[in-house]
């Protein structure tokens, strides 16, 4: 199994899931993080971590956002690996009381 980053991370991209991860699994897009699920251990310590409940063991992701368990695997291979934990979008606190962002993502790896 996998974890699986969904719509409440759009437009927000906070990183403090990164800073728990053991094996770099986390990839930056320009306003979403993505998990690879060929590098995802299942270890369970990035979803308390948080602070929009993004993250969900794909068996436990809600079914509104079960498109997202393909669009992890759609960007994990073309954005680069994020290791390091830094500052949230500028507007990430008013961005992560909306719902239904997919149509935001941004297909871009960040730096790209």
């Amino acid at each position: 199994m996998t974890h699986v980053v969904a719509d409440p991370c759009v437009k927000c991209k906070y990183t403090d899931c990164v800073a728990v991860c053991p094996v770099d699994c986390f990839h930056e897009g320009v306003n979403l993080l993505v998990i690879d699920p060929e590098v995802c251990i299942d270890c369970g310590l990035c979803p308390p971590e948080c602070p929009t409940t993004a993250i969900f063991a794909e068996e436990d992701l809600p079914e509104k956002w079960k498109d997202y368990t393909e669009l992890n695997k759609k960007y994990a291979p073309d954005w680069p690996v994020i290791d390091a934990q830094k500052a949230a979008l500028p507007d990430a606190d008013a961005m992560a009381k909306v719902e239904n962002k997919k149509d935001q993502i941004d297909p871009t790896p960040f730096g790209g």
